[in-house]
């Protein structure tokens, strides 16, 4: 199978990458909570990817049906997207205290308010 056949897991790689980036590049919160839900969504896609059988079927036992796909990783995602939601607003909501306690969601800033305290 040529690399291009496996085009969804460059996908995830191009992904992981552009969150990974936007995390450590830039200095604003919000924008690192973006860089983070870009990463997990990339997690989510390859899980995804690993978990697909080709023409699989649900795991129900029914006649004629030989080739059965694993719920499992589907399941397991879909719990972590409700863990990422619930750890987003989370990270938004510390984000909001930050910005009312010091003014300022810049990470340099905050670092030289703290050490100027």
């Amino acid at each position: 199978m040529t690399s291009l056949g496996l085009y969804n897991y460059w996908i995830v790689i191009a992904l992981m990458m552009l969150g990974l980036y936007t995390v450590i590049s830039r200095g604003n919160l919000v924008k690192k909570l973006i860089g983070l839900g870009v990463f997990q969504t990339a997690v989510f896609f390859m899980y995804i990817s690993m978990g697909f059988v080709k023409d699989g079927a649900a795991p129900i036992l029914t006649e004629g049906v030989e080739v059965y796909s694993n719920p499992l990783p589907h399941v397991l995602i879909l719990t972590a997207i409700v863990v990422g939601v619930a750890t987003l607003a989370l990270g938004l909501a510390l984000v909001i205290r930050i910005k009312e306690a010091y003014g300022s969601v810049d990470d340099d800033e905050l670092q030289a308010m703290d050490n100027a305290s």
